[in-house]
This record gives C-alpha cells, structure tokens and sequence, in this order.
C-alpha cells in the first residue's frame, strides 16, 4: 500500500506538473536516514522501513525526471519533526508537544522514557515549514533539502518548556523505552537548503512552543467541553 500510494502515484503527479508547466513541490522524509549519525546529510540515506524506502525511490524518480525536464522546478523537502497548529487531527502520531501539552494539561506529569534528556530531534515549528515551502518554489537548484533547525532538542526539554509556559510543576514520569534501535539523535544538515533555498528557520523551540500554546489550549478546551 506505502509503494502504491507514495511511488506508483508520483509519475502521475510529476507528469500533471510537467503538462501544466507547474512547479513541484513534494514531501520527501527525514525517515529516508534511518539510524544515520547525526547531522543527517543529503546523499547520505539509510532508511530502515517501507516508508523511508518508498521516499527515497520518490527523491530518485524525482532526480531522474529533473534531468530529463532540465526547464523545471522539482524539489522534495525533507521535513524533521514538525509541530505546531493543524496537527491535532493526526491523533498518536502528532507531536510530543502537543501530546505532552495535554497531558500537563490534563493534570499529569508528562511522561517520557528514561533518559529523555538524551534523547534528541529536530524539531521545527510550521511556520517555519511553510517558508521553506515558498523559497522552494524559487530554488536555485532542483533536488532534496532537509528542512530543520540544524539544532536537535531533547524530549525532557519540550516537557520543560511547557510546564513553564501552562505555569505548572508537575515534574515527570519517567518509564522504559521499549524500542530497540531507536534512534537517539536527529539534527538535519541545513548548508544546501541555505545555500539553495535561502531557507533558514526562524522560530527556536521555546519560540515555537509559545506560539503554539494558545491553540494546544483552545484545543484542549473543546475535548474538555
């Protein structure tokens, strides 16, 4: 099903957007790195699950294509960890700020493996995601760019973050991980997409988490209601 809908469609995509003189911008995955060490660079890919793997066939096809229609532009942004508002309707597999922000607001400790302060992502706020979006429309290079922070943060970290923010201190629970291989850090190399997008983020991630707050609250509210 992943292959089906992520690969077999993306000629039919490519092809409308090559018949319609379109710019094409596509979601590649910061999952096509797999366990790669960090900082996770282009043409440096590893990826570990069907998901990974069809986005990394996509980005080849999407290379093979460029070169055959050298007048358009094609780029696939490889997100990290995007948060922000818009996500709630993806339920468990919406971010750890907004899953934490109901938590802590829902009167419990934030609960996180052990060892959380070791555990880093980028994470990268959806503002900042959406200005990636737009400079891609005028790259000066077709091709793949990480779109991140370039500066990992840890788990404990944005639980911290929204305790001070929700003005509680509830501390945190604390319980096994119980994934073997997980990956313990991600950061994306940022130089191509600065120096070919123009993109750099904007947002840090208490920027970001503050932003976010008054939406996890509205939220929350209407569950509560």
């Amino acid at each position: 099903i992943i292959m089906t809908t992520n690969v077999n469609s993306f000629y039919d995509i490519l092809n409308i957007a090559k018949n319609n003189n379109a710019v094409l911008i596509y979601a590649s995955s910061a999952a096509t790195y797999g366990s790669m060490p960090s900082p996770q660079t282009e043409g440096h890919e590893n990826p570990e699950n069907p998901y990974g793997f069809s986005k990394l066939i996509m980005d080849q096809i999407a290379q093979d294509f460029a070169l055959k229609n050298p007048s358009m532009i094609i780029v696939g942004l490889r997100y990290f960890n995007v948060y922000g508002p818009r996500e709630f309707f993806k339920a468990n597999t919406a971010s750890m700020v907004i899953q934490l922000g109901h938590q802590i607001l829902n009167g419990k400790a934030p609960r996180l493996f052990k060892g959380s302060h070791k555990i880093l992502r980028d994470f990268i706020y959806i503002e900042d995601a959406i200005q990636a979006n737009i400079k891609a429309c005028t790259a000066k290079k077709n091709g793949v760019y990480n779109i991140g922070t370039g500066n990992p943060r840890s788990f404990q970290e944005i639980a911290d973050i929204l305790q001070k923010e929700l003005n509680t201190n509830l501390g945190t629970e604390y319980f096994p991980n119980p994934y073997n291989g997980y990956q313990m850090n991600t950061q994306a190399d940022m130089r191509n997409s600065k120096e070919y997008l123009g993109f750099e983020s904007k947002f840090t991630l208490e920027k970001g988490i503050n932003a976010y707050i008054p939406e996890i609250l509205r939220l929350h509210n209407e569950d509560s209601s």
